[in-house]
């Protein structure tokens, strides 16, 4: 699962815009806005959630679960879990 802050993250650790997000997984520039526009988790069909995972994956991006560790040893930011709050 990818949260909308992570798309949004992810977009902006690349450097790109949504239009060229949108080009890399295929997808078109409303679907991504709507997906960055999302409260929490993303919503969306498993093949566009499927695509937009795999184009970030492609162009270097590693999404880190709920307290899971990243093996992959590059840079990159996360959020520290607020007390007294739940997940984001």
């Amino acid at each position: 699962m990818i949260t909308a802050a992570q798309l949004r993250a992810a977009r902006a650790l690349l450097g790109i815009d949504q239009r060229q997000l949108a080009a890399l997984s295929g997808l078109s520039v409303p679907t991504i806005q709507r997906m960055e526009s999302s409260n929490g988790v993303v919503r969306g069909n498993v093949d566009s959630l499927t695509k937009l995972v795999g184009a970030l994956d492609t162009a270097g991006i590693e999404l880190i679960g709920e307290r899971a560790v990243s093996q992959g040893g590059g840079r990159g930011v996360r959020l520290k879990e607020r007390a007294g709050s739940g997940p984001q």
